[in-house]
């Protein structure tokens, strides 16, 4: 009578997706630089342009000074979302994170948070402008997160993405760069747009 080896069951291995969410938490970007991973991709992103960071301090200083809610941001804030389909779950940075100052969200975190309590994200367009038309509005959309503001600077136009359900967000309001917006609950306010002129 001989013995049968038995190998371990290929589910105790990791999966291509664990192997990829590894890697890109242990990657280590170069100063000024963020990785993001999205639907499955790391995308490793230059610091912005003076333009970008110009668009995101006009609508920082209009949230902090006319919102209802007293709002805290952060820029820098990493996102844990949900993904779609066999892809790890998405670790995104938006150019800017609201959330009501009452909540306290940002204090104790850590470096990847989940979205609960997150009031509204904001991204500003950069060299790859469909990352944030359409890839990051699905997962925000996906991980719940009732506004996504996104200044195109291309089209010269702000989009307000609301009512989140699934991949997509419901409710759109566009304004083109000079008009205002309207920010709903718990912003309430018109979001002035001709400083992005």
């Amino acid at each position: 009578m001989s013995a049968v080896a038995h190998e371990k069951p290929i589910s105790d291995s990791p999966s291509q997706e664990d192997i990829l969410l590894e890697s890109f938490l242990s990657l280590h970007s170069p100063e000024g630089f963020r990785a993001e991973l999205i639907e499955g991709e790391i995308i490793v992103a230059p610091p912005p342009d003076g333009d970008h960071e110009d668009y995101i301090d006009l609508l920082i200083d209009q949230v902090k000074a006319k919102s209802k809610v007293h709002m805290q941001v952060s820029g820098a804030k990493g996102l844990r979302l949900v993904s779609g389909g066999l892809c790890p779950k998405n670790h995104v940075i938006p150019d800017a994170t609201f959330a009501p100052k009452e909540l306290r969200l940002f204090r104790g975190a850590p470096s990847w948070m989940e979205p609960d309590g997150v009031a509204m994200v904001a991204e500003v367009t950069s060299s790859k402008p469909d990352q944030d038309r359409i890839i990051k509005r699905h997962c925000y959309a996906r991980a719940g997160i009732p506004l996504y503001l996104l200044i195109d600077r291309e089209k010269s136009q702000v989009s307000l993405f609301g009512k989140p359900h699934r991949e997509e967000y419901t409710k759109v309001h566009l304004a083109a760069f000079g008009e205002p917006l309207t920010l709903p609950a718990p912003f309430e306010f018109e979001l002035d747009t001709k400083d992005f002129l």
